[in-house]
């Protein structure tokens, strides 16, 4: 997302004060991981690690044809490669980043999940006003987290075409969890169309890579199952609604090739590992539009960290990795074989795979595909999970179609007393913003306020933290659930929100409309927040897709029973039909972004600057 300079008083000179300047020293080495050297050995073709621990680095922006499955197009890279190179930084030191851009249009980078200054956040006529063709830019801050972290262009759909790397952060203390070996797995979607002839697409035919859509051969069948009642009743259901039950992610298999550290299915990216090793597994989600299911036949996985955060460990046989997000995951291979790393797009159009294995060339066997899930009633907010069946809604739904703009029902008020923080650890909640039921004057809440950009409206939102997702959860493997992750340390500031911000994530699937409170990004104004305020974030998801919400600057802290050991992050999914609560210190000062991580939903609106103000005092102490 991109603004005119004026509209953020942003000027070149104010620009050059905030980069500085700096001399450049580049530290390489291997893939490999700097404390782990020689237990490692990268594929000849991998990308670089640049040590930012002990110099300053070098990034270049610039095209290359890049191969995928002994298929070319241009891909936007850094330093030449798919992914960008492996950035290492360590807790308590300082990140020296000179960024030159050889593209002939402006680019960015973003260090997702880094607590930071506002000005080397890296977002475009936000926060700076973007690297110009020829031009250099130094970002500057000190490192103070440590975890798996990643960085992505913020121009236009750079992401989508290469321009995203790893960011590992090495602690200033001891590895809380120590290991023989470890490995960067970053998952992403490749395209080999124009990412705006995508969007074009989209625009004009929401549901033109849906190549799954269910067929006469289906209506038998659920016919032969559910009965010819049961099964037409629900097809009229979806018809009235004017959607499909098949409609999991916007864009499929049937233009994405799936990628593992830039390699497809067919190049089989290979990690090493010696029998008996405990090996750390680094997962990143660095997809544009994709959500994975990860597993590794034969292998239970723990997972030790969540968003770079540590957790107490979680072993499950299968985890979903939103946009985004990124988990570290311990295996322990004993066996001298190849072992799959398999990721499963979310509507099993597709998969990316690497392998585990003691030597080269060694690669394990493709498991078997899953069925493509459907959405349900349930997924919508309407039917026995709801308590609501869908007839209640008119008959032509809240959909707005061949130019009649049609109002959403009338909601039932949402239920606010399950965010009582009387109840979190005997603490006294604190003022409220509002009552539950009453609306604040300065903002727009509630479906039916939410016009044209707001349509198919779920009925009852619900707490869905404790649900593994579409397609998960009913073969007997255990999954990871939001309502699993639990903070290894007691949070010190732990303590009751002063207020509450409700938003709701609003969406015109036949449109390709995406917003927050049904209000296009440039349309909306800031929230604003004040500095020191805590904030409890309610996020209401009235459409059918998940959108993977992301906050720059601050940590967010998921609201899932966990106490003083809340759970820290800094991506967060919401599913369809979904009521989820967050709690964030407002403790940076400045414009800060916050969207929807599928880069077609941030580029179509769901986007809105959170923007925490202060005085002179505040400023100081900052």
């Amino acid at each position: 997302m991109s603004m005119d300079d004026s509209e953020r008083g942003l000027t070149r000179r104010r620009f050059l004060q905030l980069g500085g300047a700096a001399g450049a020293a580049t530290g390489l080495q291997t893939l490999t991981p700097g404390r782990l050297v020689g237990r490692g050995v990268p594929a000849a073709d991998g990308p670089t690690v640049l040590d930012g621990g002990d110099a300053e680095v070098e990034i270049t922006v610039r095209e290359v044809r890049w191969s995928v499955d002994g298929r070319e197009r241009t891909a936007v890279t850094m330093n030449g490669s798919v992914p960008g190179p492996l950035l290492r930084l360590r807790e308590g030191g300082e990140a020296v980043i000179h960024v030159h851009n050889e593209l002939d249009e402006s680019t960015s980078i973003h260090w997702h999940g880094l607590i930071l200054p506002n000005e080397m956040d890296g977002v475009p006529g936000l926060n700076f006003p973007g690297i110009a063709p020829g031009e250099t830019f130094t970002y500057r801050f000190p490192v103070v987290q440590a975890g798996t972290y990643w960085y992505h262009s913020h121009s236009g759909f750079q992401e989508q075409i290469g321009h995203f790397g790893a960011m590992i952060i090495d602690p200033a203390g001891d590895e809380p969890d120590p290991v023989d070996r470890e490995h960067v797995v970053i998952l992403s979607d490749w395209t080999f169309e124009n990412p705006h002839r995508i969007m074009a697409r989209l625009k004009k035919h929401p549901d033109y890579y849906n190549n799954q859509r269910r067929t006469l051969g289906d209506f038998f069948a659920d016919v032969s199952e559910q009965g010819l009642g049961a099964t037409l009743s629900d097809r009229l259901d979806w018809g009235r609604m004017r959607m499909m039950a098949s409609d999991i992610s916007d864009i499929t298999g049937s233009t994405y090739t799936y990628l593992v550290n830039g390699r497809g299915p067919e190049d089989n990216w290979t990690g090493l590992f010696t029998p008996g090793e405990r090996v750390k597994l680094r997962f990143i989600n660095a997809a544009a539009s994709s959500f994975f299911d990860v597993r590794i036949p034969g292998l239970p996985l723990t997972i030790v960290q969540a968003d770079g955060q540590p957790v107490h460990p979680v072993e499950v046989d299968e985890f979903r990795i939103a946009i985004g997000e990124t988990y570290d995951v311990i295996v322990e291979p004993a066996e001298d074989r190849a072992y799959t790393v398999f990721a499963e797009a979310m509507d099993r159009s597709g998969f990316a795979r690497g392998s585990l294995a003691p030597n080269e060339g060694m690669e394990g066997g493709i498991p078997p595909r899953r069925e493509r899930a459907l959405l349900t009633m349930a997924d919508m907010g309407h039917g026995d999970h709801a308590g609501h069946d869908l007839g209640q809604m008119e008959e032509a739904g809240a959909m707005e179609h061949e130019g009649h703009d049609m109002p959403p029902p009338e909601p039932e008020p949402m239920d606010h007393s399950g965010h009582d923080m009387g109840a979190m650890a005997g603490m006294d909640p604190g003022p409220a913003l509002r009552a539950p039921g009453t609306l604040p004057d300065d903002q727009m809440h509630g479906p039916d306020e939410h016009g044209s950009g707001n349509a198919g409206v779920a009925m009852t939102a619900t707490s869905r933290l404790d649900e593994a997702g579409i397609g998960l959860g009913d073969d007997g493997w255990r999954v990871l659930r939001y309502s699993d992750l639990e903070a290894r340390d007691v949070r010190p500031n732990f303590r009751a929100p002063g207020r509450e911000i409700e938003l709701h994530l609003t969406g015109n699937m036949e449109r390709y409309m995406w917003s927050i409170d049904g209000v296009h990004f440039r349309d909306a104004d800031p929230i604003e927040v004040r500095y020191g305020e805590r904030i409890r974030l309610t996020m209401i998801n009235d459409t059918m897709m998940n959108h993977p919400m992301h906050l720059h600057g601050m940590w967010m802290e998921l609201e899932n029973g966990r106490g003083d050991r809340i759970p820290r992050a800094h991506t967060i999914n919401v599913k369809p039909a979904e009521k989820i609560s967050l709690l964030f210190d407002a403790d940076a000062l400045g414009p800060w972004a916050f969207h929807c991580h599928v880069l077609y939903h941030m580029d179509a609106g769901m986007f809105r600057i959170v923007n925490v103000v202060g005085d002179a005092a505040a400023d100081d102490h900052h």
